[in-house]
């Protein structure tokens, strides 16, 4: 197969300028940079984003395959900013824990396609509603061309409402 993953040439929703703009940032973000990787596309609405980590000579390792970290830090905050993005100024999202299967060595470029449903979002503000917080787990997988898995993920991300978390703060203070 050559050229993009299939998963990689649809376009559910075109790039927004706000979203074109917040993948244009990256690139000038040092510590995103430092990755070696880089986001090609980030949805208007910012439910699908995806990142392109290539073989090179940034993520090379000793041995000639993709460095862990690397892989890593290309998709470390993804989830948080998206969720960030969607839900808006009256919530807060923070990582919280991460799980990472390295199956096998990256020995070419690897893709990342994050996707948050509807229906994933919908029980992140059921459950926040309900409790004031959520702790949520994503799971991703990072692939080569042909779909095959070389890395799954696991991110646990906190959201709350900004009024519950100030509330939770006060309450740690106070102990």
């Amino acid at each position: 197969m050559i050229g993009k993953p299939s998963f990689l040439n649809f376009a559910p929703m075109t790039e927004s300028w706000e979203s074109r703009k917040m993948r244009w940032m990256f690139k000038l973000f040092a510590a995103y940079v430092g990755t070696g990787a880089s986001i090609t596309y980030i949805a208007g609405d910012y439910k699908v984003l995806r990142v392109k980590i290539p073989l090179n000579w940034r993520t090379r390792n000793y041995v000639g395959t993709i460095y862990g970290g690397s892989i890593y830090s290309a998709i470390d905050p993804m989830y948080m900013l998206m969720l960030m993005r969607i839900l808006g100024k009256e919530f807060v999202v923070w990582d919280k824990a991460a799980n990472i299967k390295f199956k096998k060595p990256g020995t070419d470029t690897l893709y990342a396609n994050f996707i948050i449903t509807e229906e994933e979002l919908a029980s992140i503000k059921q459950q926040v509603a309900d409790k004031g917080e959520v702790n949520y787990n994503f799971n991703l997988d990072i692939v080569d061309k042909n779909g095959s898995v070389h890395t799954s993920v696991e991110k646990l991300i906190y959201v709350a409402t900004k009024e519950y978390y100030k509330e939770k703060l006060k309450k740690r203070q106070t102990k």
